[in-house]
């Protein structure tokens, strides 16, 4: 499937969209309302369709970046599109009033309109849209071209159909579509993001271990088995007989411990300027970017070395 998509909001997120539909060989027009920032965000989409390529994920770069383009406005954008997403600031009365917009212009009905929100329910901004039909929650993960996952979130009005041919759309240019059966705030992404990093601070904040040590635990045990496999699989794993036989063995030893667990405490600031110390050490302010590109091109490598990975046949690789 190749098609015309509209990238609406050029930030981090917004550019991640670009790189991965260019990726899929899809025409990407961008546009902001924000004058210049679409321009801006032209060479940081080449830099990382570069990058991509020298680890053999993209294809054809020079294709890639000769199919992204920009637009003078939202109507040329959203001209001839066969999907647009949304990636401006997580304001809901800046969303509802953008899908207004962007309803009327896509005048092709069979244009699904999606949105990057992180946390809010479609229902909360786009119930007040008179083709909110086609416009659909669509998540992603944080750079989408290098984190796949992204979570459908319908509404309750959609169908199953429109539920389909989003994750047909999404799936067709690599990513992983997870449907999110329910309206919740913050998704699943978010949800199990907040337990984990909610309960890290609380952890610091108590004494229990210092940030260094922390991050040090993540990357270097957790983090590396989930970069493979999730929690339910990696339960099936560490028991001779499966999950059933791990939740027997360990149930009761989780129960206590969640008993135990702050994920609802409010973030201490002490303890907050302790991280921010130890990052600012590690990584000073004028340095993130570098680090952030850092970040991107681990990524990349770590997404060559899963795609050598051989999966079961019909299995999926996330």
């Amino acid at each position: 499937m190749r098609g015309k998509v509209a990238i609406i909001g050029t930030g981090l997120i917004g550019r991640g969209w670009a790189a991965a539909f260019a990726r899929g060989g899809w025409d990407v027009a961008l546009w902001d309302a924000t004058p210049g920032a679409a321009q801006a965000a032209v060479p940081a989409i080449e830099r990382a369709i570069d990058d991509l390529a020298a680890l053999g994920l993209v294809d054809d770069a020079r294709g890639a970046k000769k199919s992204v383009r920009l637009a003078q406005d939202l109507r040329e954008a959203l001209d001839g599109a066969d999907y647009g997403q949304e990636s401006i600031p997580e304001r809901v009365d800046l969303k509802r009033d953008l899908f207004l917009a962007m309803d009327e212009l896509a005048c092709c009905d069979e244009t699904i309109l999606g949105s990057s929100t992180s946390t809010f329910a479609g229902s909360r901004f786009l119930s007040d849209v008179p083709g909110r039909a086609r416009c659909i929650v669509a998540h992603p993960a944080n750079p989408p071209h290098l984190m796949p996952a992204v979570e459908v979130a319908p509404s309750p009005w959609h169908d199953a159909e429109t539920v389909e041919r989003t994750c047909a759309l999404l799936a067709s240019i690599g990513q992983v579509p997870v449907v999110v059966h329910h309206e919740i705030e913050g998704f699943v992404m978010n949800r199990l993001q907040t337990a984990v990093v909610n309960e890290a601070i609380s952890l610091v904040a108590k004494g229990v271990v210092d940030p260094a040590g922390l991050d040090a635990i993540m990357k270097h045990s957790l983090g590396l088995r989930w970069a493979f496999m999730g929690p339910f699989e990696t339960m099936d794993m560490n028991a001779p007989s499966g999950f059933l036989d791990y939740a027997t063995r360990y149930g009761a030893l989780y129960e206590a411990m969640g008993r135990d667990l702050h994920v609802a405490d409010p973030w201490d600031p002490v303890a907050l300027q302790k991280i921010e110390d130890v990052r600012r050490a590690a990584t000073p302010s004028d340095a993130v970017a570098d680090r952030m590109l850092w970040r991107d091109r681990a990524l990349m490598r770590l997404m060559a070395l899963k795609n050598t990975v051989n999966e079961k046949p019909g299995q999926e690789t996330a």
